[in-house]
């Protein structure tokens, strides 16, 4: 039991399908009610999927586990519908400090330029996101969320997968178009399938130990992350804090390979620990209670392949890394981000199954990327040698001297979205452009403004919940008419200064400059907000054909 939250109950409903006999066909179903497979379930409802979620628990997670939601995750739950809900409870933080001993040798700042409009973390503990997103689930008809219904048996075929589901009411069978398994590291799906998931686990202990801080006036800047090498309170070895909701602070201190997990849970010995590191930083007035304790370790590891024909793993069942970076939970909502729009275009008979294939191709290169920066971090964190410790300690005591140093020190390179430039989707430009927002590159915001007032880019676009064409400078009856007979939602975005109080304008400016956009630039918009190709002017033929490779109609 917590003292700052108190864990929802949420009701098991006898299955329909109990005692009516045979099994029944449904057209998705989703194995896990975890971030990830809820926010894949929101998406799929918001979409017009019917869609069914199971669960062999019945409330949200223990313990704060996920804590940072980096800025593009803010940006798909802002069309999930909860974007606002968890920026206004979390703690929004841009800035990172990093300390060898008590001299700061690094800092970086995550969002270094304004216009945009989400920060580039928010810190909020999981089950807070867990219970929004329940909630958000429960608004929309689509989706029947199936509480303490546990998945005992998978097997799949060309054309469905069959599930066989205990609850206690006793045995049911569905029939599933598509199974998407969102359900973790010890994911049932995978391990019903025999599927292997390929890695390696660091040889190291971390405590998590979340507190509440008692004391004024508060010392500690409660905005930002704080990362110590070998502090004076934790001699040798790393430590972590950072700012929750509900003024909950987290503790990570390494521990080292050879500690025994259960000792080091014990409040005792942890209570130590908080109050040492309290002190040594000239604190001795603040007081504490323990939230949550936990001991872990991590690997960095992830399946061959995220499609097995009907069966699509997203989050923790298809990869994990260490918690150092943030790069999980993240990572995992960008699956379900990446992966429903082509399952809705696959669904409706719009584009080939084989588009699903461009889900597994575009987030293993994510994963990848997610496990290299993981696992370095790790390894300067973790050194596993005596010379490997001497070359980091080398670093960090270069590293308020000399640039070059600085840019060395590695505390966990935290979560960014990955530039999809080398997906079979995307269509090469042909003409010269500046900048950073290439095909395949997740879309920057900027403000604008409209008829209802001011606003932003993204929300613009992720409103259309389809392809986009984004048109700047007014956009002529005939491409008009051409984007509405290819199915794009037209977005035309004027100059800030252009007399049309009824039309959407580039409020500052900083839309043209970061697309390097001039009258009659266009951008071919994915539905999850990258970009699928781009022209100094529209042509209907090239954008039928950025489309359709956009839909994996033609390569």
């Amino acid at each position: 039991m917590l003292s700052t939250y108190t864990w929802p109950r949420y009701a098991y409903r006898r299955a329909p399908e109990l005692g009516a006999g045979g099994e029944r066909r449904v057209p998705l179903v989703i194995v896990g009610a975890g971030p990830v497979g809820l926010a894949a379930a929101i998406d799929a409802a918001q979409r017009g999927l019917a869609v069914i979620v199971l669960d062999d628990d019945n409330t949200v997670s223990v313990g704060s586990r996920g804590v940072c939601y980096a800025k593009r995750t803010l940006e798909i739950l802002d069309r999930l519908g909860l974007g606002q809900r968890v920026v206004d409870k979390g703690v929004t933080w841009n800035v990172g400090r990093t300390f060898h001993g008590e001299r700061e040798v690094f800092n970086f700042d995550l969002l270094p330029e304004a216009g945009h409009h989400r920060p580039g973390m928010v810190n909020l503990q999981q089950y807070h996101l867990e219970q929004y997103l329940v909630e958000r689930a429960q608004q929309l008809d689509a989706i029947d969320l199936r509480w303490q219904h546990k998945l005992t048996k998978v097997s799949a075929a060309d054309d469905g997968v069959t599930l066989a589901i205990d609850t206690a009411d006793g045995p049911y069978t569905l029939r599933a178009d598509w199974l998407i398994a969102a359900d973790g590291t010890r994911s049932t799906v995978r391990r019903q399938l025999g599927l292997d998931i390929e890695g390696h686990v660091f040889q190291d202990r971390f405590l998590i130990a979340d507190v509440v801080l008692h004391g004024e006036p508060f010392p500690l800047d409660r905005t930002e992350r704080r990362f110590w090498f070998a502090p004076r309170f934790h001699a040798g070895e790393s430590a972590l804090l950072h700012r929750q909701a509900d003024d909950v602070w987290r503790f990570d201190f390494q521990l080292g390979w050879d500690a025994d997990p259960e000792a080091e849970k014990d409040p005792d010995r942890v209570k130590a620990r908080v109050r040492a590191a309290l002190d040594q930083q000239g604190f001795e007035h603040i007081g504490f209670e323990l939230e949550w304790v936990s001991v872990y370790t991590f690997q960095c590891r992830r399946m061959a392949d995220f499609r097995h024909g009907r069966v699509l793993f997203v989050g923790d069942s298809a990869h994990q890394v260490s918690p150092f970076g943030a790069r999980g939970a993240n990572s995992g909502v960008q699956d379900a981000d990446n992966l429903l729009w082509k399952l809705k275009l696959v669904i409706d008979g719009a584009a080939p199954a084989s588009l699903l294939d461009s889900y597994s191709a575009e987030r293993i290169a994510a994963a990848d990327e997610n496990i290299l920066n993981s696992s370095r971090s790790t390894d300067f964190m973790t050194p596993k040698s005596r010379a490997a410790r001497t070359l980091r300690d080398a670093v960090l005591s270069l590293a308020d001297e000399v640039p070059v140093g600085r840019a060395l020190v590695n505390s966990g390179r935290l979560s960014v979205p990955t530039w999809l430039v080398d997906s079979p989707l995307n269509t090469p430009d042909a003409e010269h452009f500046e900048g950073w927002m290439v095909p395949g590159a997740p879309m920057d915001d900027a403000p604008v403004r409209g008829p209802q007032g001011e606003g932003w880019l993204l929300d613009v676009v992720a409103d259309a919940n389809r392809f986009v064409l984004l048109h700047f400078g007014r956009a002529d009856e005939a491409t008009r008419r051409a984007a509405a007979e290819l199915g794009l939602a037209l977005v035309t975005l004027l100059d800030a200064a252009e007399p049309a109080p009824q039309a959407l304008h580039d409020a500052q400016g900083l839309a043209a400059r970061r697309y390097d956009a001039r009258h009659g630039t266009c951008y071919l918009i994915r539905p999850d907000q990258h970009v699928a190709a781009r022209w100094r002017r529209f042509e209907p033929a090239r954008a039928a054909a950025a489309l359709a490779r956009a839909k994996g109609l033609e390569g």
